[in-house]
């Protein structure tokens, strides 16, 4: 399980520094091969190959006349691309995937259980301030979170 946020610099080519926390465990679950992709929140999404092989699975297995399983499966798929860890742990953001999430020097990883995001570091800041100021307390919780006791 990936978990936790940690503030990250972005070098000049692109490169991303893995934080040690989660170096091992990406060495034994993927070898350092990691999958990289857009998500809809314009942040990255970061999956250890194993993990996303059984994403784009499927994704692929979605009928593309559906509507929007074609348009999920056309960011999802059409954007991953493989992220080897190099030998000083880090990864090489494509140009085009840090353009889409915005992705300068300061980048916000946050560990989402299988997967990794991404993030722009005033983006992640914004956004986050957006969830916590939301005044849902009156509204039902959806099924998925009804059962949830924290």
């Amino acid at each position: 399980m990936f978990r936790g946020a940690h503030t990250l610099n972005l070098d000049a080519k692109g490169r991303l520094a893995i934080p040690s926390k989660f170096r091992e465990r990406l060495r034994v679950l993927c070898d350092g091969k990691l999958i990289v992709t857009v998500d809809r929140d314009q942040s990255l999404l970061l999956y250890p190959l194993p993990e996303w092989e059984l994403i784009e699975a499927k994704l692929a297995a979605m009928p593309n006349m559906d509507k929007q399983a074609r348009r999920m499966q056309r960011m999802l798929i059409g954007y991953a691309t493989e992220c080897d860890m190099d030998g000083n742990h880090r990864i090489l953001l494509p140009p085009s995937l840090r353009e889409f999430a915005g992705l300068e020097k300061k980048v916000v990883m946050t560990g989402q259980g299988s997967k990794l995001e991404l993030w722009n570091e005033q983006s992640w800041l914004k956004r986050r301030d957006e969830w916590l100021e939301e005044e849902e307390d009156d509204a039902p919780l959806s099924d998925a979170l009804e059962s949830l006791s924290l």
